[in-house]
């Protein structure tokens, strides 16, 4: 089955939150919500989300810290919201790295059209749309065919991925350089129908690592972290797939 794009809104605006899950959940999207930075972090660890919708003025962490953080270690895209839709505001939010900005004071179809058009650039699933993440994701020389679940070396050739080991590594190139436990790529790549016991984790690292590090004695991809779990190191780009 086709999984709809997952949004994630960030808003301390309690109302506001509920009008767009509806809005957007009638659209084909599936919505989460959260009303401060930690709660975003937390549902950004155990879920796949494909789009942030993130609120200038939060408790604690603003739009722009949180933005910055996300920024430094995602490729995940990001549409700004504010209720002053101040020229600075807009240009000081795109510069930290958010795809797209826009005023709270707009149309929920204005902003329907902005999530669309973002969602097409980063080459993510579009609601009610066929394929599943239509894109291409590179690192280090490599691609990663998300919707053909295929992977390519640096000379074109077709690497073989086990279903556990495809996953796997779609949860770290989505998530470079930030560090993911055993417990969240548990999570992120196979549900949480293993149980939290489940070392299998290390063994498809193993795997992964044999598949694509130049040397799998001295990873320069996948990489440990002592009493964390693992971090992967490339940067990652996302290229629209033909």
């Amino acid at each position: 089955m086709n999984a709809a794009p997952h949004l994630l809104i960030v808003d301390d605006d309690k109302e506001l939150c509920s009008l767009l899950s509806k809005f957007f959940s009638r659209h084909g999207y599936r919505v989460s919500i959260a009303h401060n930075g930690s709660e975003m972090a937390s549902i950004l660890e155990a879920s796949r989300v494909n789009l942030v919708i993130l609120d200038l003025m939060l408790p604690g962490d603003d739009g722009l810290v949180l933005c910055r953080r996300l920024r430094a270690t995602s490729t995940l895209p990001i549409i700004m919201l504010t209720a002053m839709g101040d020229e600075v505001d807009r240009i000081v939010g795109l510069e930290m790295g958010a795809d797209d900005y826009l005023a709270k004071v707009a149309n929920p179809r204005e902003l329907l059209a902005r999530v669309r058009a973002v969602l097409r650039r980063a080459g993510a699933p579009e609601a009610g749309g066929s394929g599943d993440q239509k894109r291409i994701l590179e690192f280090s020389g490599w691609r990663l065919d998300v919707i053909h679940r295929q992977l390519y070396s640096a000379k074109n050739a077709l690497v073989p991925l086990r279903a556990g080991e495809f996953e796997l590594l779609l949860a770290f190139v989505e998530r470079p350089r930030r560090v993911l436990s055993r417990d969240q790529l548990l999570d992120l790549s196979r549900g949480r129908s293993a149980s939290v016991f489940d070392r299998s984790i290390d063994v498809q690292v193993s795997r992964l690592r044999r598949k694509i590090e130049p040397d799998p004695k001295s990873p320069t991809l996948i990489k440990t972290v002592r009493s964390g779990g693992y971090v992967f190191a490339a940067n990652v780009t996302v290229v629209p797939a033909s």
